[in-house]
């Protein structure tokens, strides 16, 4: 549905759910209306013309919240981050957040939980006796992973989380084989291709 105002015509997103009252908010340039199941269409446009007033101060609120960074990218995706929303939400190639204070925290806390799921996930995978992996994470300028023989830490590169989710993978599988093999040799590529054959595509998107 779209609706004119001030000669500007603007899309109305309308999401139905059980409840009692309707709310109105604007969100990158569009109109979004979250109302109860029976509310019609013509009930809608004209509560959307009853606050006009209010909503043209809601544009005005959103077209300033356009401040954005460009070609943010996370797990091989990119989006632009659009800050001065109560809360962060992911949607169509952009990331709502309050200010990038809370985003950077969400997103460490982010990257977190799917580091240490893939290394639990590997390490299920491993066939052989190799210790429980401690996770680490760090800004690393010339590694993308390092492995700790002695106390069993595996440190990730915080940078892994622009690339696709198969690099992360792929390092992990990297590390988890040096608890069985300290160095490159051929015995330990042959082991980082029993359980990630395609590691050479990875090797290349990393540059390494």
């Amino acid at each position: 549905m779209q609706i004119e105002i001030d000669d500007n015509v603007y899309d109305v997103e309308i999401i139905k759910k059980n409840n009692r009252n309707t709310y109105i908010r604007v969100k990158n340039g569009k109109i979004i209306v979250t109302t109860n199941y029976l509310a019609s269409t013509g009930s809608i446009k004209k509560l959307i013309y009853d606050n006009e007033s209010s909503i043209k101060k809601m544009i005005n609120t959103d077209s300033k919240k356009q401040d954005k960074i460009d070609n943010f990218y996370y797990f091989g995706k990119v989006y632009d981050i659009v800050y001065g929303f109560n809360d962060i939400e992911f949607s169509d190639g952009k990331i709502y957040a309050p200010n990038k204070e809370k985003f950077d925290k969400y997103i460490l806390k982010d990257i977190k939980s799917i580091y240490q799921d893939r290394l639990d996930y590997w390490y299920n995978v491993f066939e052989e006796d190799i210790p429980v992996p401690n996770l680490k994470i760090r800004k690393m300028t010339s590694r993308w992973g390092v492995c700790n023989i002695k106390n069993h830490n595996v440190t990730l590169n915080y940078e892994l989380s622009k690339y696709d989710i198969s690099c992360l993978d792929y390092v992990i599988v990297h590390e988890l084989s040096h608890f069985i093999h300290h160095n490159h040799s051929r015995n330990f590529w042959l082991l980082v291709s029993k359980y990630y054959p395609k590691y050479k595509e990875c090797k290349k998107m990393l540059k390494e």
